[in-house]
């Protein structure tokens, strides 16, 4: 079995890029089950029914969110009308919204879940404490974790901490791949972000003018999405179609 999963996917651009390449990878690699993170899908905050639905044409079967979970109202309209969509598991037990997902994939059961971090961002609940809850109840063959976070170092040690008992572990947020994908001495297969998917010549997906200018006058100016040269970034987790054990991971970026 073989798991593709897209990071960050900014704005127009990000969506389509998807559009246009997963079909291609989809059977380059024989992918069977696709996660892509879309909270920066819509003018870069966010998501709306038309870029999710977009994602769900493509092929990807359930969309992670992450800071900007909430940033357009009509989420709370997606949330109920049951889209494969989640938010961070680790936000208060009566937010709207699910933070994991289970989609039968293959003959087996693969869940989703989605996680915040604490450092450098807005107060969450503490990410693991949640997962041993997820780890507890809910029931899956597979377990694929998106750690929505800023810090390095609070993704790899809830990898770490997870070494065994899930799937795969890949850290989204920072827009910028790292090349750090491994296998840990578990099984657990991490890498600490799997990057963005939109425009490569950009600022983090923003038009790179606009951030010289906030940086270089100290001077307030809106963020716009950057309009050209797309990329995709993301990772396929291969694993054991008996056992469900990963078997490797491998980035991919295309421009």
């Amino acid at each position: 079995m073989n798991i593709l999963c897209i990071g960050d996917v900014v704005g127009r651009l990000g969506t389509e890029m998807v559009q246009s390449q997963l079909p291609f990878l989809k059977q380059e690699y024989a992918i069977n089950f696709v996660v892509a993170n879309g909270e920066n899908a819509t003018t870069g905050n966010g998501i709306n029914e038309q870029r999710l639905e977009m994602l769900l044409d493509s092929g990807v079967d359930v969309v992670t969110m992450g800071n900007h979970t909430f940033s357009k109202k009509n989420i709370l309209e997606l949330f109920r009308r049951d889209y494969p969509i989640i938010r961070p598991a680790n936000y208060p037990p009566d937010t709207p919204g699910n933070g994991w997902i289970v989609r039968s994939c293959c003959g087996c059961k693969i869940a989703v879940v989605n996680l915040i971090g604490r450092t450098f961002m807005n107060p969450a609940d503490c990410p693991f404490r949640i997962m041993d809850e997820i780890l507890s109840t809910v029931e899956a063959d597979v377990f694929l974790v998106d750690f929505h976070a800023e810090a390095t170092s609070e993704k790899a040690a809830l990898a770490w901490y997870l070494d065994g008992k899930v799937q795969l572990v890949f850290g989204t947020h920072t827009h910028v791949q790292t090349a750090d994908e491994r296998l840990l001495p578990e099984g657990t297969a991490f890498i600490t972000d799997i990057g963005m998917t939109g425009p490569y010549q950009s600022v983090l997906g923003v038009d790179k003018d606009i951030a010289i200018y906030r940086f270089t006058h100290a001077m307030p100016k809106r963020y716009e999405i950057a309009d050209s040269n797309p990329q995709l970034c993301g990772v396929i987790l291969e694993l054991n179609n008996d056992t469900k054990e990963v078997k490797s991971i491998k980035r991919i970026q295309i421009r």
